[in-house]
This record gives C-alpha cells, sequence and structure tokens, in this order.
C-alpha cells in the first residue's frame, strides 16, 4: 500500500506543477485562456494574482516531494501537504469552480487514503 500511496502522492505533486505552469505562465496565453475560460482583457487584469497563486501551487508540490524524499520519516510531512492540498481544493471548490473539487481535492483525498493506515 505504501508504494501506491507514494505513486498517488507524485501524481498529485506533479499537478500542482502543471497548476503552477499554466498558472504563473499559460495564464494569458491562448491555452491557459481556453483552460480557465478568460478573455484576454481578464487574463491580462488577473495575471499577477493567477501569478501568485502558481506559486502557492509550486509550493505544494515542492511539500509532497519532499515528504517523499525523506522516505517513512516523511510521514507528517505528507499528511501535512496532502491536507493543504484537499483544503485548498475544497476552498476553491466553494469560491470558485465547483471543479476543482474534483479536479484538485479528490486525487488529493485518494493519496491521503492510500497514505493512511
Amino acid at each position: 500500500m505504501a508504494t501506491a500511496a507514494n505513486i498517488a502522492i507524485g501524481l498529485v505533486a506533479l499537478l500542482h506543477v502543471y497548476f503552477l505552469v499554466l498558472e504563473m505562465f499559460l495564464w494569458d496565453k491562448p491555452f491557459g485562456r481556453r483552460v480557465f475560460k478568460t478573455t484576454p482583457e481578464y487574463a491580462a487584469a488577473s495575471k499577477t494574482l493567477a501569478s501568485n497563486q502558481g506559486l502557492y501551487n509550486g509550493f505544494l508540490a515542492a511539500g509532497l516531494l519532499w515528504g517523499l524524499t525523506l522516505g517513512a520519516a516523511g510521514l507528517e510531512v505528507k499528511i501535512f501537504f496532502l491536507c493543504c492540498v484537499i483544503i485548498a481544493g475544497v476552498f476553491g471548490a466553494i469560491t470558485a469552480s465547483r471543479a476543482i473539487l474534483f479536479v484538485q481535492a479528490l486525487p488529493g483525498i485518494v493519496a491521503l487514503a492510500l497514505l493512511l493506515p
């Protein structure tokens, strides 16, 4: 089960690296605007805010990867950052888009469920 949990955690980390790239570098590009369904004007006006949000997603990914590098000693680190991912996903679903619950929170919940005994 530990291997499955670590694979799931790695996938959640990669997902957050993807979010970082989308929000920091592709927000105002055609692909980013298509993903987030924004207009060029809105994307330009909110680019700094999105970049900041992308940085936070990078911190989540870094924390999960750090927990993975610690092996068994990283259990608490993995739990903490997965909880952060889940809370961020639930908050995003409440305040921004219900889809965030499935794209961000659900993968975190699955990884956490696999991680806990």
